[in-house]
């Protein structure tokens, strides 16, 4: 599915689980991804980590087509610059990519300076 969402696709969501503490990166990418399952950590087929994932609270329904929950998943590719700070994204970031500390249950996380500009320590706080 498309990594560029929207709120209304996330109606279902009860909360976000980080595997990763998310304040020490800049950004992750969010996808979201048809799974069988409303809770738990799910099945991650990409290259790169799984960062977190959302759990749906009970009463989710299931796709009526393909019989799947649509749950988000954030995670990093190899090249992503908290893996490779020198490589293609030491400024700029994936279209997909948005601040951690932005994201929650039902809520499609933003982009901000931080995420989109380079390193965290490189950026002034707001209001400077």
């Amino acid at each position: 599915m498309s990594s560029l969402l929207s709120d209304s696709q996330l109606t279902d969501e009860a909360e976000v689980v980080w595997l990763e503490d998310p304040g020490r990166l800049d950004y992750v990418r969010q996808a979201l991804d048809k799974v069988n399952t409303r809770r738990g950590k799910p099945r991650y087929e990409r290259d790169g980590r799984i960062i977190g994932y959302t759990n749906l609270a009970a009463d989710a329904d299931r796709d009526p087509d393909s019989g799947l929950f649509a749950r988000r998943t954030f995670f990093l590719l190899p090249h992503d610059r908290p893996n490779d700070p020198t490589g293609p994204y030491v400024v700029g970031a994936p279209g997909e990519a948005v601040d951690p500390r932005t994201i929650e249950p039902g809520k499609v996380g933003a982009k901000t300076p931080r995420s989109q500009k380079g390193h965290a320590a490189d950026i002034a706080p707001a209001g400077r």
